[in-house]
């Protein structure tokens, strides 16, 4: 199911789990696997937001939603571990890919994407900004604050109010989304492959070391 705008306006204004019921971007296939790394590699509708070498040995894709306290937990817990150790060095390249499993989540994705334009180490800075503030902006008044979050980060409250009726956004998330759902096999969050290879929900450092070294000797 495609969102509306009707139906993304109002639960902006939702609180809580009363946002998620029943307006899920699209229906969820339980699939395990995805068809091939070369699927996993290419940006659909929307630019990738990365960061590391282009030409690194190892490419890790995150598939994540901006309300999951899952991906929130990874993305402070576990993240800055990876940056350090295979990032920062110039060892791998990492890839964030959204995936809203709600409205709210859609709209959390949609400021990021409008305050960092094509800087990704901006986008990734947002993003940790709104996992970290995750409770705040998802229990409470999400249109109200979103706008004070993007107004934080230097847009204006019209550029903010712009950015979240920007449906031609909304809909190339969607597609991305879908292209995920559909060929990729992703159906919860966080999902990461790397080089390819799917590794579903919350992973340790030590997990994710295991499976990057061996590819960094190869």
């Amino acid at each position: 199911m495609i969102i509306t705008r009707r139906d993304f306006t109002a639960a902006l204004a939702l609180t809580g789990a009363a946002a998620a019921i029943g307006l899920s971007p699209l229906r969820l296939i339980d699939q395990a696997f995805a068809q091939s790394a070369a699927d996993v590699a290419k940006p659909v509708s929307l630019p990738d937001m990365a960061i590391g070498p282009k030409d690194a040995a190892v490419t890790v894709t995150e598939y994540a939603s901006m309300t999951c306290p899952h991906c929130a937990a990874f993305t402070e817990q576990v993240f800055p571990k990876i940056k350090e150790a295979f990032i920062d060095t110039g060892k791998i390249r990492f890839v964030f890919r959204e995936f809203p499993l709600d409205i709210k989540a859609a709209a959390g994705s949609m400021l990021a994407r409008c305050i960092a334009k094509d800087d990704s180490a901006k986008y990734f800075a947002v993003n940790e900004l709104l996992f970290k503030t995750q409770n705040d902006w998802v229990m409470k008044d999400t249109a109200a604050s979103l706008t004070r979050i993007g107004k934080q980060a230097g847009l204006t409250q019209e550029a903010v109010e712009a950015c979240l009726k920007d449906q031609a956004l909304l809909d190339k998330i969607a597609a991305d989304q879908k292209f995920a759902n559909e060929v990729l096999k992703v159906n919860s969050t966080p999902t990461f492959f790397i080089n390819g290879e799917m590794l579903k929900g919350e992973t340790s450092f030590e997990e994710f070391s295991k499976k990057i070294t061996p590819l960094l000797k190869s």
